[in-house]
């Protein structure tokens, strides 16, 4: 294997941690605002890939028109599964609330199963090319896509948090659920607008994953797999979210060639990451960026 190999395999990593980073993120912004993990986020990929294929396929839509209705799709999906099934939840105990984002898990797996069948489907020719030249490296259009998108979410998100009134009240919000309701923060309306957001990102990735390895029902294991890059950046921590994202997506090609040129094991890509995530586990129990605990008694 060539040192240009190498560097292909960097940059593919660069690209993927990118879009592992952004839905990192989402596991991020509904545990800041809610503090509740959504074990179905994995779930949200898949439906708004699945979406948009549908509008594509079945009603023949241009795939940017096709991927603008996805979008809307998924903000009333985010606000209805936040307003039926997890509002009624406020003040139960987290497990309930886990339970729950469980639950829906498995009946969304169920539903697009039934709905969608089980077979994967690849989109139809999107771009007039399948690869494009970048810096003397050929990238697959669709890397490129995501590359820019994955970008494009990361600038939205810090102008968002940093600048706009709904960013400040969700920052608030994140800090302390009470004093920022005392200080009149529509609480409500911050948690719809949470899992609004987090719908939207989840189906940006699926959409860009999708146009890469087809569509199908396994890739809700994104949700399992992006993990390690949250609990490796920090459960609460946006800029945590993307380092780990990046890290776990440059871990896994790096030991792809490092297990093909030395080791030939044939599945260090899929390990490596947990690996190096106990590791840093031990050091900082609460990942690079998460901020620590701390109970007095």
């Amino acid at each position: 294997m060539s040192s240009s190999l190498f560097v292909q395999l960097l940059v593919n990593g660069i690209i993927v941690g990118m879009l592992y980073g952004i839905v990192a993120m989402c596991f991020v912004l509904i545990y800041k605002s809610t503090q509740v993990v959504n074990f179905a986020q994995g779930e949200f990929v898949v439906l708004g890939a699945w979406v948009c294929l549908s509008l594509v396929v079945s009603m023949g839509l241009p795939f940017w028109l096709a991927f603008i209705f996805t979008l809307v799709f998924m903000t009333i999906f985010g606000v209805v599964v936040q307003v039926l099934l997890l509002r009624p939840l406020v003040g139960e105990p987290v497990i309930s609330v886990i339970m729950a984002t469980i639950g829906l898990s498995t009946f969304m797996r169920a539903l697009m199963n039934w709905v969608f069948g089980n077979n994967a489907v690849s989109f139809p020719p999107v771009f007039g090319q399948s690869t494009i030249e970048i810096l003397g490296l050929r990238v697959e259009t669709a890397y490129a896509l995501s590359l820019a998108l994955s970008v494009s979410v990361m600038i939205l998100f810090f102008f968002f948090f940093r600048y706009s009134r709904w960013g400040l009240a969700m920052r608030a919000t994140a800090y302390n659920q009470q004093i920022a309701q005392s200080l009149g923060v529509p609480i409500g309306r911050v948690f719809a607008m949470a899992w609004a957001i987090s719908a939207i990102v989840s189906a940006i990735a699926g959409v860009v994953i999708g146009l890469v390895n087809a569509v199908s029902n396994s890739l809700a294991f994104i949700g399992i797999k992006v993990f390690p890059a949250v609990i490796l950046g920090g459960l609460d921590s946006i800029v945590g979210a993307i380092i780990g994202g990046l890290t776990i997506g440059v871990l896994e090609n790096l030991a792809e060639y490092v297990d093909g040129q030395y080791f030939h094991v044939g599945n260090m890509y899929a390990v490596a990451p947990f690996y190096v995530l106990l590791i840093i586990l031990m050091i900082k129990p609460y990942g690079l960026f998460g901020t620590p605990n701390i109970e007095r008694i």
